[in-house]
């Protein structure tokens, strides 16, 4: 798994000495989950990205697009022939819907 979103998380807690504990019991889940989310080995939910970036005082969309990203980067990861071809497909799809 990619951790665009666990990186940022990890460097935002320790700026502000927040402990992985705090902020495993502000999603209701244990430390160890906490921090596989930081490690990239698990996926936190988009609830829980949005109550993170408010207790951290962090930009809600910067915070949900690494989580997004990295969420893409996991599905097309193992495609190394075609995964940028895939990008730019679903790239012009979503351009054309806006």
């Amino acid at each position: 798994m990619n951790v665009l979103f666990g990186q940022k998380i990890r460097g935002v807690r320790d700026e502000q000495g927040v402990r992985q504990r705090q902020l495993a019991d502000l999603l209701n889940i244990d430390t160890p989950m906490f921090s596989k989310i930081e490690r990239g080995e698990r996926r936190a939910k988009r609830e829980q990205v949005v109550k993170l970036a408010e207790f951290l005082n962090e930009d809600k969309t910067e915070l949900l697009t690494l989580w997004l990203a990295d969420k893409v980067l996991d599905a097309v990861d193992k495609e190394d022939a075609i995964n940028l071809a895939a990008i730019k497909v679903a790239r012009t799809r979503l351009l054309s819907e806006w």
